[in-house]
Formats: C-alpha cells, sequence, structure tokens
C-alpha cells in the first residue's frame, strides 16, 4: 500500500508558554508573528491582553473576510469594505465554578456588512459558500451551539476602512 501525500494540507504550528492565565504565543514558519492572551480578573487574570475568548471571535471575523475573498474571486464579484460585529455568549457556569454542562459558547452571532457588486442571488450564493469553506465558521457551527451568520450587501464605494491599519 502506497501513501498518499496531500499537498492541500497546510500545518498551522503555535508554540505558547505562560504563567497563571497569560501566555505568549508565537506562530511558526517563514514569518512568525507573537501575540499575548491573559483573561478578566474574575477569571484570574490581569486584562493585559485579549482573553482566548476574545481570540476565538476574532479569528471567526478574520477568517470569514479572508474567506469571502477567495470565494468573491471565484464567483467573479468585487469586494470593498467589509464591518463585523461578533457576539459569542457563554456561560461562566461550567469554566468557574465547574458545573455540570458544556463549557462551549451557547451562541454566537455574525453581523457583516461587506461592500459588493453582486446582485441578490449572487450574493446569497457568495454568503453560503463563505460560511461552506470558512475553517472557524464551522469550527463554531460544527460543535453544536446556536450559530446565526447575518451578512448584509452594501453598495460599493469608495469609503476608508473602518479598522487601524496594519502598520503604525
Amino acid at each position: 500500500m502506497t501513501a498518499t501525500i496531500r499537498t492541500t494540507v497546510v500545518p498551522f504550528v503555535l508554540t505558547a508558554a505562560g504563567t497563571g492565565v497569560a501566555q505568549h504565543l508565537v506562530s511558526e514558519g517563514p514569518v512568525s508573528h507573537e501575540f499575548d492572551t491573559d483573561a478578566y480578573p474574575a477569571f484570574g487574570g490581569r486584562d493585559a491582553a485579549p482573553s482566548p475568548l476574545f481570540y476565538a471571535l476574532g479569528a471567526l471575523t478574520s477568517c470569514n473576510q479572508v474567506t469571502a475573498s477567495l470565494v468573491a474571486k471565484d464567483l467573479g464579484i468585487s469586494l470593498g469594505a467589509f464591518d463585523f460585529r461578533v457576539q459569542g455568549d457563554l456561560d461562566t457556569a461550567v469554566l468557574v465554578a465547574g458545573a455540570d454542562g458544556n463549557a462551549n459558547f451557547t451562541s454566537v452571532a455574525v453581523q457583516a456588512t461587506v461592500q459588493t457588486d453582486a446582485d441578490a442571488d449572487t450574493f446569497a450564493e457568495f454568503v453560503s459558500e463563505v460560511e461552506r469553506r470558512c475553517p472557524v465558521s464551522q469550527l463554531f457551527i460544527r460543535s453544536g451551539l446556536e450559530f446565526r451568520n447575518e451578512w448584509t450587501n452594501a453598495p460599493l464605494t469608495e469609503r476608508p476602512l473602518t479598522e487601524r491599519p496594519l502598520t503604525e
């Protein structure tokens, strides 16, 4: 029997070290990126960096935007600015008090507005395909929580992004 090498699999490797509830994380690869996590004081942290839960929700929005760019290219539509709001509702009874139950978010809601030149039918296909192809969306959806994904198609115009620049 011969083994098949999958050339489409990309390993994502991360190392982390910390004390208490704070960590410093480094991505491995040709270009490494470093970031920190901490927790609210109620969870034993100092709130000196975003909580891992904020990173999970941030991964959801940013992965949706990356996936949307790939899907738009496949569908031949142009994209402009994105605006996201995501809310994850977490019952902390399991995490903090050790209660029986599921430590996962009970629900996650994504609200996205994206500028496109797509008509209504193409935009509906675009949103469906982004949800299907986004690895982080699929992590949340397949976990069994209540997942709401609402996208609005805004006219494609020239307007500045509302986010901070990547370099300062």
